[in-house]
């Protein structure tokens, strides 16, 4: 064995199909596109969507609902949150800057603490918004509920 006769394993090749030269071929005539029709002919684009003619579906299910426009949405951190934090760090304030520093919300969202769990520590809370469960739990445990 030497470099004049290495070859591919065999199946491990194959030839591209050379369509629309001649009859010979086999792959002449339509060129493999079939008989007439936008499909047959150059410059073909299907649109997206597009179903041959027959209504597409994005236009036979009807419209439904509204956006609305002056939406705020809120991400949403649990006292049980507040908590653990407070417990790890020993913080006795939390804000949105500590937040953001712990990962649970990018500096472009607003914050809202709801009262799910249970908060032992004396916390003053910084945030956007507060559930009204949420702020009395907050107040009963010693500590502030500012919003910003």
């Amino acid at each position: 064995m030497n470099l004049s006769n290495l070859k591919p394993a065999t199946g491990a090749t194959k030839t591209r199909k050379r369509i629309g030269r001649g009859p010979g071929s086999g792959l002449g005539g339509t060129s493999t596109r079939g008989h007439k029709g936008a499909k047959a002919r150059s410059g073909y684009k299907n649109k997206i969507g597009f179903e041959g003619g027959q209504m597409p579906l994005q236009r036979r299910l009807p419209k439904f609902g509204f956006k609305n426009i002056n939406r705020v949405e809120y991400k949403a951190i649990n006292l049980s949150t507040l908590q653990k934090m407070a417990e790890e760090k020993n913080l006795s304030s939390i804000g949105v800057k500590e937040l953001i520093e712990a990962g649970f919300i990018s500096s472009s969202q607003l914050v809202k603490i709801l009262a799910k769990g249970e908060l032992k520590a004396k916390v003053d809370v910084q945030a956007h918004a507060f559930s009204k469960t949420a702020e009395v739990a907050i107040a009963a445990a010693g500590g502030t509920a500012k919003k910003l």
